[in-house]
C-alpha cells in the first residue's frame, strides 16, 4: 500500500511539474505574445511564476522523495536501469528548477516592478530556454521509466 501510495504521488507531482511546462511553453507563451504588449506580457509571466514554480517546488520535493525511497527500498544494484536514468535526469531537472526559482525569477520580477523591459524580456527568455530544456528532461524520464528493464 505504501508503495502504490508513493508511486501515485511520484506520478501526480510529475505531472504537475511536466503538464504545467507543457502548458506554459505551448499554450501561454504564445497566447501572451500574440495579444499583449511586453509591458502586460512580462508581468503577466511574473505573477504566473510566482503562482506555478511555488507549486512546482512542492511538487519537485515530492517527486525526489518519493522517487529516493523507492529507489532505496529496491537498492541500487536491484534498480532498473530506467531508474538510474531517471534519477539521474531527476537530479538535472531539479538542479535547473532550483536556478530558475532562485536566480532568474527573482531577477524578471526585479526587472518588471523597475518596468526594465528590456531586461525582463532577456531574463524571460532564459527561462524560456530552460523551461525547454527541463520539459525536453521531463519527456526522457517518461521514456526511461517505460524502458524495457523498468
Amino acid at each position: 500500500m505504501v508503495r502504490q501510495l508513493s508511486v501515485l504521488v511520484h506520478l501526480l507531482a510529475a505531472m504537475a511539474w511536466v503538464g504545467g511546462m507543457f502548458f506554459a511553453y505551448f499554450c501561454l507563451r504564445p497566447a501572451a505574445a500574440q495579444v499583449l504588449q511586453p509591458p502586460q506580457r512580462l508581468p503577466l509571466w511574473a505573477a504566473t511564476f510566482r503562482r506555478f514554480l511555488k507549486y512546482t517546488a512542492v511538487a519537485v520535493m515530492l517527486i525526489l522523495a518519493t522517487g529516493l525511497g523507492m529507489y532505496m527500498e529496491s537498492g541500487a544494484r536491484n534498480a532498473p536501469v530506467g531508474w538510474h536514468l531517471m534519477m539521474t535526469l531527476g537530479f538535472v531537472m531539479a538542479a535547473v528548477f532550483a536556478y530558475v526559482y532562485g536566480i532568474l525569477y527573482p531577477e524578471l520580477r526585479d526587472h518588471c516592478a523597475a518596468a526594465d523591459w528590456p531586461a525582463a524580456g532577456k531574463t524571460l527568455n532564459r527561462i524560456r530556454q530552460l523551461v525547454a530544456l527541463n520539459l525536453a528532461l521531463g519527456v526522457a524520464t517518461v521514456v526511461a521509466a517505460i524502458s524495457p528493464r523498468f
